[in-house]
């Protein structure tokens, strides 16, 4: 059932699953941009693959997305704010310390979250973002403009159409979405980088074409380790399996 919280001038929508046998350690998992807690989540099956493993799966729709309030104004969405908002969750829920998980713009909320409340966060899963969270993942204005265009099939940028129709399909506010976009992929310094003390796992698909290197960004990190998502692109790592089971192989070797 989908619960509701306020923060920051927002109601944010979100899940709490517990396992079966009761209470298993949390993992807080933060969605990817035009996306929401069900199409990154719930339909991939990773809520479902969490609670069968015996961990606890809290999942949020981001701030202009899903069924949380939508803003115009770009100034709501960076990625610190959204930070704020994932940690103001796990006050909410009078959790402590949590394995935080994101996907594509949802790992770099969590890589800010790690920074700005360190204690919180275990560990963490970057998912479907590589060097890019250092470098830029390349130029999205054009997404924005695709995401405005009275008609999608005028849509000329490759980039652009596929969110365009990932939005439509989703049914998301593409004018919140356009907002956010400008603001959500602020970068991180190779020294704020480096100043992540967490476990953390960076998997990203061979067939990625946004997220840049795992292997890269792993290795200006004290405590990471890169994974392949073999013979996958940004839109179909998500779900898949080898990437659960390599997630569950680490949070079996870095219990809270």
């Amino acid at each position: 059932m989908t619960q509701f919280f306020s923060h920051d001038g927002f109601e944010l929508a979100f899940i709490d699953r517990v396992p079966h046998h009761g209470q298993g350690d949390p993992v807080l998992l933060i969605h990817g941009f035009a996306s929401s807690h069900i199409v990154n989540w719930v339909s991939p099956g990773w809520v479902k693959t969490l609670t069968e493993a015996g961990y606890r799966a809290i999942a949020l729709d981001n701030r202009g997305h899903g069924l949380s309030t939508k803003s115009y104004d770009p100034a709501d969405y960076t990625p610190e704010k959204m930070a704020g908002d994932a940690a103001a969750l796990l006050d909410h829920l009078g959790i402590e310390r949590a394995h935080v998980m994101g996907y594509s713009m949802g790992a770099r909320v969590s890589a800010f979250m790690a920074l700005a409340t360190p204690e919180k966060v275990a560990t963490l899963v970057l998912g479907g973002l590589g060097i890019g969270m250092i470098d830029g993942v390349g130029d999205w204005d054009p997404i924005a403009e695709a995401l405005m265009a009275p008609d999608p099939a005028a849509i000329g940028h490759t980039r652009g159409k596929m969110f365009r129709a990932f939005a439509d399909q989703t049914k998301s506010d593409r004018e919140a979405l356009a907002a956010c976009i400008s603001t959500s992929r602020e970068l991180l310094s190779e020294a704020e980088v480096s100043r992540i003390m967490q476990p953390t796992l960076i998997a990203v698909g061979t067939k990625d074409d946004i997220a840049g290197s795992p292997e890269q960004l792993a290795a200006l990190m004290p405590n990471a380790v890169a994974f392949d998502i073999e013979g996958r692109d940004h839109m179909l790592s998500v779900g898949d399996h080898t990437f659960k089971k390599r997630v569950l192989e680490f949070y079996a070797e870095n219990p809270l």
